[in-house]
């Protein structure tokens, strides 16, 4: 008798994380369809907006599409100011910064 109810304990154990298991998988497979049509970029550290990469000159910046805040990766400043040094807004604003 005690090996009978042991095998239902286990048989039950077995059943809950099954079905806990698939709840999980149908929670993952639910978040992935309401991304689904949409390109998941990050999200703007300013606001609830997602950042879309555009092409400024020959640099990829990150552009926010809610408060068009921009955002540039390591290194993107440095490669603007290279290229406007003669007497661009970016070479003169922030020229200096780049060659310390």
């Amino acid at each position: 008798m005690p090996d009978t109810w042991d095998e239902r304990k286990r048989a039950l154990e077995e059943d809950y994380f099954h079905r806990k298991e698939r709840e999980a998988i149908e929670k993952m497979r639910a978040a992935r369809a309401t991304q689904g049509g949409t390109a998941v970029g990050l999200q703007c550290p300013k606001c609830d907006g997602r950042l879309m990469e555009i092409d400024y000159e020959v640099v990829k910046i990150d552009r926010c599409e809610k408060c068009h805040g921009v955002w540039l990766d390591s290194g993107e400043l440095e490669q603007l100011t290279k290229q406007e040094e003669g007497g661009g807004f970016l070479g003169r604003m922030f020229g200096s910064f780049s060659r310390k």
